[in-house]
């Protein structure tokens, strides 16, 4: 029942029992009754229209779920493989389903309710919420996607459909408004008034959007633009008083910046800035943003003509190991300098499969090392889970391990466990290092066998769209293959580390992207990669 209706209803009932003593001696004041009678009747119709309303959209929910729920099911990850249908589970989880609760609690239903209440601990919260609508931020920015091109869901080697919607594109500008990030509203509340001005049938009225857009953009500092969104929102709704009260406080900052121009006509004037219709994004903490996004994207890679007659394939028997020589792998080239390799076939579905089976239950989330403290924590910049196997989980472990082993030449003994990374949506890391840099000593303290010399990457999955692997220091981007595996040295021979290869991980656009890896350290390998005769050896 509407809280309104719940009012009228006891008001009415109220009214009756507090005149029962008094109208029955006065038929002129029973006559009121019979007015406060019809009232009743009628807020009685409204709450039975309400209900039958209730019941008509919880049906019309669970219709759409069912057809929705029907398709999800029969192919989870593919399904989840469209970042939008990703982000779209989350956001039904923490806050389209939380608005059914509260719909049908007003009913008898205690059933479902009791089953929803369970079942909500295990839901996403704000938070997985927030996070999903940054990770739909990130592939825009990174792959330069407009909200328009999100929003109706056209990427990429997608094999489902989905689009969003102007509640949807709302979320999306409220999350970036919260976390402070302007870029972002106005991009988002621009796309959901579009929606809403080409006749989108939405809850969010345009009175809400424009009351976010305006302000977003007068944090670009274009007062012009603010003051003709805040006017449009006032010939909307003349009452809103923050709107108002805004207008006035923009007139009044125009007006100053006139008489300042005016007092100083070869004053410069800082205008926002604008390019292709949208504010300049901007700048954040990573100095090679623009250089890793590209790289990502497919642009900039610097493979040249000469430097490809130096890249060969061949057969590779491990400097003629006895396991090799029969079935050798199949080794390509991916870089001269510093030496990347491919390896082929590294890795079988049925061994990748289970692995996988191993890793899921382990999985949380990936951390970081804090460069000051040591200590592991997550971080923004990496987006994924990830698990630790040993060789006791299971023989197909220690069978993958002895095989990295005989491919590298270098023993698994100091090595550390088996990680299993499965990137969630939008996953990324971010460029780094995976060896310690000299203000780092301690990092592998703990361990006992120093450096990370080298660094083994087993692709486990096809990626649709996006997750290369990308070097920004050389402009190197390498793209997954599921069975494949590349192989690289983090030091030089003089145990020095090689800081071209700070890589990363890039976002996934569309797919569902496994790895796994062995990092191997120094000791123990020191007669299988002896020193050089220079520190870049």
């Amino acid at each position: 029942m509407k809280p309104c209706l719940q009012l009228m209803f006891f008001t009415c009932i109220s009214l009756i029992g507090h005149t029962e003593a008094e109208f029955f001696t006065s038929i002129g004041q029973m006559t009121d009754l019979i007015y406060a009678e019809k009232d009743l009747v009628q807020s009685l119709k409204e709450y039975i229209r309400a209900e039958e309303s209730k019941l008509t959209q919880i049906k019309s929910w669970a219709e759409k779920m069912d057809v929705l729920t029907s398709k999800s099911t029969s192919d989870p990850e593919g399904y989840l493989a469209h970042p939008v249908n990703a982000y779209k589970l989350v956001k039904r989880l923490n806050t389209d389903w939380l608005e059914l609760e509260n719909l049908v609690l007003r009913d008898t239903t205690n059933g479902f309710i009791a089953n929803l209440t369970i079942q909500r601990q295990f839901f996403p919260t704000e938070e997985d919420e927030t996070g999903a609508a940054k990770a739909l931020m990130r592939l825009q920015d990174t792959y330069r996607l407009d909200p328009e091109t999100l929003s109706r869901g056209n990427l990429p080697g997608t094999k489902y459909r989905s689009s969003l919607t102007v509640g949807d594109c709302f979320g999306m500008g409220k999350t970036a408004y919260n976390d402070g990030d302007y870029y972002h509203t106005v991009l988002w509340m621009e796309q959901a008034l579009k929606q809403h001005d080409e006749g989108e049938d939405t809850t969010v009225s345009k009175v809400e959007i424009l009351d976010y857009l305006s302000y977003a953009v007068f944090q670009f500092g274009d007062l012009h633009r603010a003051m003709e969104l805040t006017r449009r929102l006032i010939s909307l709704d003349s009452t809103h008083e923050r709107a108002g009260s805004n207008l006035r406080y923009f007139e009044k900052l125009l007006e100053k910046k006139r008489e300042e121009e005016e007092k100083n006509k070869t004053m410069t004037t800082t205008e926002p800035v604008v390019q292709g219709g949208a504010y300049e994004r901007p700048l954040d903490y990573l100095p090679e943003r623009d250089i890793y996004e590209a790289l990502c994207r497919g642009e900039g890679v610097k493979m040249t003509p000469r430097r490809q007659k130096r890249l060969f394939c061949r057969y590779h028997d491990g400097n003629r190991n006895p396991h090799l020589l029969i079935a050798p792998f199949k080794e390509e080239d991916e870089w001269d300098s510093p030496h990347i390799v491919r390896y082929y076939d590294v890795m079988s579905d049925e061994e990748i499969e289970k692995i996988k089976q191993l890793a899921k239950p382990r999985l949380a989330r990936a951390t970081v090392r804090d460069p000051k403290t040591g200590v592991l924590t997550v971080a923004s910049y990496r987006v994924s889970k990830s698990s630790w196997l040993e060789e006791e989980d299971d023989p197909v472990v220690a069978k993958v391990n002895h095989r990295m082993q005989q491919i590298t030449g270098l023993t698994v003994k100091t090595a550390e466990l088996l990680q299993v990374a499965n990137y969630g949506m939008g996953g990324q890391y971010e460029p780094h290092f995976d060896f310690s840099r000299k203000d780092e000593p301690d990092a592998f303290k703990r361990l006992g066998t120093g450096n990370r010399v080298a660094t083994f990457l087993n692709y486990m999955s096809d990626v649709e769209a996006g997750g290369a692997t990308v070097f920004p220091d050389f402009g190197a981007a390498i793209w997954p293959k599921k069975g494949t595996a590349v192989f690289w040295y983090n030091l030089f021979r003089s145990g020095e580390g090689d800081y071209r290869t700070r890589h990363a991980a890039c976002p996934v656009l569309v797919g569902c992207k496994w790895v796994s890896n062995k990092w191997f350290h120094e000791r123990g390998n020191e007669f299988l990669r002896p020193c050089g005769r220079t520190e870049v050896d």
